[in-house]
Order: structure tokens, then sequence, then C-alpha cells
């Protein structure tokens, strides 16, 4: 190579350096090293950051660990292994702490307001690979989006007497959460570097992911670490109980280290060394939705949620809750009307009668008001109970919504009483409904395009109203009103206010000493 054609290399590869190949942008420093993203019709996006080390081997079922430094750059173009779930099939891998940002900005320079999606599955299946959860449309509204895995199932949630032990802070099981705690704590150390402002951070995210977002708000290992928080079909207010239920989710410790225990034993494992070696295909089916559920561990979720927020013990950012008008229709199994009373009596005791007057059972069908009662239990009580504890406790702004955006139902048809069933609102916020499916409408689109301005408008400034949107009242100790998303926005009542009433008086039963003791 002559001296002229060296020159002309060496010009180049710097120049490749500073502006990325092949016209992609400029690599990013953060706290690990340089990682490369891609351009995508005005966005850079980064795929796969790892934010964590690896929770494998000796790893296992501890706290995230900090991730590795590495050398030259990283490539960030595509989605790492999804968290290892079900059965192991597909792009999963215990190797899954991983996130991912989309961001608008031009320079490092611009702060743009922040929101951290969360996903749903249960604490049992998630993923931040899925389409749904592009970024992309929100990230066009002016903020960074950000996602974040966290680990799912037993790998995510197992107590056990002997981790707890070996941890510093004597407890065991929520690592899952502690895996969301480490990428919000990632995000404040490095998202200036996409442009982001880490003083302007939202959390967001439905179903598991919403009730992740409350617990997150409760506890004191996430304090500063976000300065909003969105939660659809979320919420965990219930008291603990040994035998769960939706809306009763939690166990303390002691407990939920018992059923570890039995299902170390499943295993085979004589202990937790033994249980550490096992490959993530040999461990135990059946430890899914339910059982693999973060747990009362006096650390990370201090005590019973509810009497956290009573006490004013809590992260008291802006909050922004809500949930979907037949929730029930996804998770409610009774088909007969007499299995729907029995279950209520299992479950309700003496409760029972008063609530079947309050959420009525037809003579020949389970109706969507009975269904209403499994919506209330799992979503809509701990979202009313959310929104009213902060309003009379803390000084940040609340804002609740009523999601019931679905198809015109026939009124002769099976479905006539059928509304808005569980996740149906994740794409409408991500905007990524497919516009060429059938039964998509105009109606669709412009419910899809008024949540996706409020979230982006709340992560902007704690408030969701702005230019071009019907006006979203306050939810206040003294006017109750939530937004109502039903072909278009329109604010109105809470939705079954006076079930919700009856409901309430059996979770202020079930904390007296009376309540806690008929329930273990």
């Amino acid at each position: 190579m002559n001296n002229i054609n060296r020159g002309a290399f060496v010009l180049f590869s710097l120049l490749a350096i500073g502006r990325g190949f092949a016209g992609q942008p400029e690599p990013v420093r953060v706290e690990q090293g340089l990682v490369q993203g891609v351009a995508e019709d005005g966005l850079t996006v980064y795929r796969g950051i790892p934010f964590a080390a690896a929770p494998v081997g000796e790893l296992r079922w501890r706290a995230p660990q900090p991730a590795a430094k590495w050398d030259g750059v990283r490539k960030a173009m595509q989605f790492a292994s999804d968290p290892y779930q079900g059965d192991g099939k597909g792009n999963v891998s215990e190797d899954c702490l991983y996130l991912n940002v989309w961001t608008p900005a031009k320079s490092a320079n611009e702060r743009i307001p922040v929101l951290v999606w969360i996903y749903g599955g249960g604490f049992s299946f998630g993923s931040t690979s899925t389409p749904t959860h592009n970024g992309e449309h929100l990230a066009r509204k002016g903020v960074v989006l950000v996602s974040i895995n966290y680990r799912v199932g037993p790998l995510g949630f197992l107590a056990h007497p002997e981790l707890s032990a070996e941890s510093p802070r004597k407890v065991s099981g929520n690592y899952g959460l502690l895996d969301m705690i480490a990428g919000l704590q990632w995000v404040q150390k490095n998202i200036k570097a996409f442009g982001g402002d880490p003083n302007k951070v939202t959390i967001f995210g439905e179903s598991a992911g919403g009730i992740a977002v409350s617990m997150l708000c409760a506890s004191p290992q996430a304090k500063g670490l976000f300065h909003g928080a969105i939660s659809q079909s979320g919420g965990s207010f219930g008291p603990p109980r040994f035998t769960t239920y939706p809306g009763e989710n939690m166990k303390r410790l002691a407990d939920a280290e018992q059923a570890g225990v039995a299902y170390a034993k499943r295993a085979g494992a004589v202990s937790i060394a033994e249980f550490r070696k096992l490959t993530p295909d040999k461990l135990p089916a059946g430890f899914g939705s339910g059982a693999a559920w973060p747990i009362i561990d006096g650390w990370v979720i201090p005590d019973d949620q509810f009497k956290l927020y009573e006490a004013g013990k809590y992260n008291d950012v802006s909050i922004l809750v809500g949930y979907n008008s037949d929730e029930g229709l996804s998770f409610s199994r009774e088909r007969t009307p007499a299995e729907f009373r029995a279950n209520v009596e299992k479950r309700y005791g003496h409760f029972a009668e008063k609530l079947l007057a309050a959420y009525p059972v037809g003579t020949n069908s389970v109706p969507k008001t009975a269904r209403d009662l499994m919506r209330d239990a799992a979503f809509g009580w701990h979202t009313w109970s959310w929104a009213r504890l902060q309003a009379r406790t803390g000084k940040s702004k609340v804002f609740c919504y009523y999601f019931d955006q679905h198809p015109t139902r026939e009124a002769d048809s099976p479905q006539a009483d059928h509304g808005t069933p569980h996740g149906v609102d994740v794409p409408y916020v991500f905007q990524t409904l497919d516009r060429n499916k059938p039964g998509t409408t105009p109606s669709d689109l412009e419910i899809s395009e008024a949540i996706a301005t409020y979230w982006a408008n709340f992560a902007k400034g704690g408030n969701p109203n702005g230019a071009s949107l019907p006006t979203w009242p306050q939810f206040t100790k003294n006017d109750r009103q939530v937004m109502y998303f039903r072909n278009k926005p329109y604010p109105g009542p809470v939705p079954s206010a006076a079930a919700l009433e009856v409901l309430d008086t059996y979770f202020a039963w079930r904390r007296t000493p009376e309540g806690e003791a008929w329930a273990k």
C-alpha cells in the first residue's frame, strides 16, 4: 500500500468510527463500552444491550450483578434472547438481562423524556422482542423508549431458605424485580448518551408489568429511579395469603420459602448448589402463574402494599392507572351459574352473598355482571384503591382510565355483553394495531393515537393533557373521575363504584385478625 492509499485508508477509518459504517449512527459510549445501533426512519435503535451479567451458574437465583466491560464496538442491532420460560422452545436463555433503546435524539445533549416498558405475562412469560411492543411509534412522539428484559418463572422468583441464608439481606425471591431495578439503575447512569433525560423517567407496564410498576412504586430499592408511573391492568394492593387467588397473589417470605423447598424436592435437588447445576429444561414444570410471583420479603417489598400506602410509605410520583372493561372474559372459568356461586363461596366465605348481590349471575349464564367480580378482584379494585390511597396520602397527580374499546356486538349474539378483554390495550398504546387487519376501524386508530399521545405527554410532564386532546380530569379525593376510552376519549364516573365498595369491605375484613386466620 503506497503512502497516498495508506493515508486515504486511515482517513476513511477515522470517518467510519466517527459516523458509523454504511451510514449508521455514531457508536455511543455506555458504562461498559461502545455500542453501535442502527438508523431506522429517523430514529436510532439499539437492541440487546447488556445491563447486567448473565444470571447463570453461581449467579442463578442471585441479585443481578454488573455487566462486564468490553473492548471495541459492540453491535446492538438484534434483540437478545428472551428470558427462559415455558418448555424452553424459541429464542430463550438464562442469559437474558438485556435492554433496548429507541431514541429520536440527534445528539447526546437533547435531554428527552424517557419511557421504560415492563412487559406482562403473569411473571412466568414475556419478552421485549414481541412485535406488539415495538417502541418506534412512541419514540416518534418525542420520548426515548426503553424496554427491559427480566427473569420470569422459577428462575425469576424462587424463594428458598438456603437462598435466603446466603443473601446479605437474608431474603430470596424477587429476582425479576431486582432485574427491573438494575435496568432502571442502568438508565440513570447511561441514558444521557442516547439523548435521554435521567430526571424524567416514567415506567409503564401491563398486567404483570403493571403490577410490577405498582411494586416498584412501593419499593425503597427503586426510590429515585423514576419520576412517573403508568400501570395498565396492574396494581398489587391485596393482602398476603398462603393459598393465593387473583388479586390476593402475595405470599410472605416464610411461606414462599416453604413452597420453594417443595419445588426443589420435586426436582430431586438436595441442595441449592445441586439445584444450580440443573439445566433450565430440567426444572420441574408447574411453577407457573400464581406461583412464580413476587413476595413480601421485607426488603424489595417491605410489607402489604395497601398498608404502606395508608402510611404514606411509597415513592410519591405522578401515576396514570387503569384497566379494561371485561378483564374477567380472559380469566373467568365458570361455565354455569352453580359453578360461579360455588367458587365465590369458596374464595370469599361469608362475604359471598353480598358479592353475589353486587355482581349478579344469570339464571342460565355467567354474564358480564358476574365476570366483573374477577375483573375487579384482580384489577379494578387495585387500581381504584391505588388511586384513592395516593390521592389521600400523596402529593403527586393521579389519573385513571377505563378502556372499553371493542367491536360493536349484535344484541342477539352470544357475545352481546362482551367488553374489552385483558391485554387488548397494549397494541393501542404502542400503535402497533394492524391497520390492514379486518375489523380494525377508524375509531380504533383514533383511540390508539389519543392513548399514545396521552402516554407520551405524561412522560414529558406528569400530566397526560395537551393540545387537540379531550381534557383528562385529575382523580382527587373529592372528584373521582376517570377517562373512558370507547370510540373516543371522554371523562366519566368510576365504573361499578357501588360494587367496588362491597368488594372493599371484603378486603378490609381480610386484613383483620379474623380475616387473616380464615385465609390460612
